[in-house]
């Protein structure tokens, strides 16, 4: 079944906080729009851009991930503080995602991209030289914050500056695939720099983040402006969404040292739901609120959605642990490690020319259901590791199922999750979905963290980690559930 896309309805805002209307300058003529495949080198440029940010984003959180061992030595973090180097990019990122696409909507797309990309690189550098580990776990937040923003701006300007049919459909495949092959070629970028030491890993995306701004000036074209006041800003929703999930991932992984059932798991997890609850509550009333509670009636959207954060939380947290296992347990390199991450990358990048046809002629659905099967056969495989276990055998077909899951479900759920939307919610829906995909990773990263650090025993050489079966169970379980959703799903739109 044919995707089906809506037509651009309304143009993006910027701020005014109540100027004059006679020193109001008028803005700038709207961009047209590319309605067909013959893209001019500016054009193609600004998909570079945008893509390039995209493919920024994934990278920097890989690399990074390929170094915690090589970070643990050096700062002495035990596993459970690691995790934090990757959830306080992931929360930075998820938790303000919403806020971050209101804002793309109401500042305008290209001044709030050009800006948080500019942050992003800012943050990149000074991490790099930093030794308290409180310190960079705060710059790891900004930096999560700064994608929070980039994300959302930068495919509201896709999906408002291509036209709807096949020059948008190039142009979302070509960039949901970087985004993917970002996050999965990360792990070998990040294995070379780890072994010129791993502060590389920090520093390296701040240049490449300036070099973007720099083109970004020049091909993001600027867009009308209409009126807006501060006040449009839905403040306490962002405060209170984003405390909800900073206290649940902590509380997840507190709990093992503190007991499921004492009273401060249990108060914290309460808290966490009476914040939640105080947001739904907010959004209901505010006039201008973060997420537009009736754009949740969309069942595509929905499923989108859940499906973004199995998929990516099942994968974040089974990285994570094969990252400690290869390295603590098996004793290999960190470039040997994301060499052995390779072909995940390299079937990524290959399905990038591939998936814009078959979007054009396979529900998106079904991409999902294979996709995520495809996550699910990966991990059940990797259970029968053992430490004397060849890579071909114990790890290869794993790798090669992961990249046939995120060839088939990125660029899906990103089609899934804004076909339809009128274009003034473009920026809500894409920060939606990458919500659910950051807040999917950090849950189930530390669900898997507490299991391993739950376990009370120090990796020991060439012997699986404690807990480690376990761990990936929970990936295999997850990822299960959002295929038996999306399978009732395909039931019912056959039925119907």
């Amino acid at each position: 079944m044919p995707r089906t896309e809506a037509e651009a309805t309304a143009a993006p805002r910027t701020l005014v906080i109540d100027p004059p209307a006679a020193e109001t300058p008028a803005p700038p003529a709207a961009a047209p729009e590319v309605r067909d495949l013959n893209w001019s080198a500016r054009t193609w440029l600004l998909l570079v851009v945008l893509c390039g940010a995209l493919f920024l984003d994934g990278l920097d959180l890989s690399m990074v991930g390929v170094a915690l061992p090589s970070i643990g030595s050096d700062l002495h973090m035990d596993a459970s503080s690691l995790q934090w180097i990757v959830s306080g990019y992931i929360l930075g990122y998820g938790s303000l995602l919403l806020l971050g696409g209101r804002a793309s909507d109401l500042l305008g797309r290209r001044k709030v991209f050009l800006a948080a990309v500019a942050v992003f690189g800012a943050a990149s550098v000074i991490s790099a030289f930093l030794s308290n580990d409180f310190a960079l776990i705060a710059l790891r937040f900004v930096k999560g914050a700064s994608a929070a923003f980039t994300v959302p701006a930068g495919l509201s300007i896709i999906t408002t500056t291509y036209a709807q049919g096949p020059a948008r459909n190039r142009a979302l495949s070509f960039y949901t695939v970087c985004g993917a092959s970002g996050f999965s070629l990360g792990l070998v970028a990040g294995g070379l720099l780890t072994e010129i030491g791993w502060r590389a890993t920090f520093l390296v995306p701040g240049p490449v983040a300036i070099v973007l701004v720099l083109l970004g000036l020049r091909v993001i074209p600027h867009a009308p402006t209409a009126r807006v006041r501060l006040h449009h800003f839905d403040l306490p929703g962002a405060v209170t969404s984003t405390l909800s999930l900073l206290i649940l991932v902590f509380t997840v992984v507190r709990a093992p040292s503190q007991g499921w059932g004492s009273a401060q798991t249990l108060g914290l997890l309460a808290l966490s739901v009476v914040l939640m609850a105080a947001f739904v509550a907010i959004e209901r009333r505010h006039p201008r609120p973060l997420v537009r509670l009736g754009i949740l009636r969309s069942s595509a959207l929905v499923h989108a959605n859940l499906s973004a954060a199995a998929m990516f939380g099942g994968y974040s947290a089974f990285q994570f642990i094969v990252t400690l296992y290869v390295q603590d347990s098996l004793g290999w390199s960190p470039l040997t490690m994301s060499m052995a991450f390779l072909p995940t990358g390299v079937l990524v990048v290959a399905s990038a020319t591939k998936m814009e046809a078959v979007l054009d002629r396979v529900n998106t659905t079904v991409l999902i259901f294979f996709g995520l099967l495809a996550f699910i056969l990966a991990y059940v495989l990797f259970l029968r590791v053992e430490p004397t276990k060849s890579y071909a055998d114990f790890m290869l077909p794993t790798m090669l199922l992961l990249g046939i899951g995120f060839a088939l479900c990125f660029p899906s759920v990103n089609a899934q999750a804004t076909n339809g939307v009128a274009d003034h919610e473009q920026g809500l829906a894409s920060g939606l979905l990458n919500t659910s995909l950051q807040v999917g990773g950090a849950i189930v990263l530390a669900i898997a963290s507490a299991v391993l650090s739950g376990s009370g025993s120090a990796p020991v050489h060439h012997q699986l980690l404690p807990g480690m079966s376990t761990a990936i169970s929970i990936s295999a379980g997850v990822t299960l559930a959002a295929l038996l959703m999306t399978a009732v799903r395909l039931v019912r739109h056959r039925a119907r």
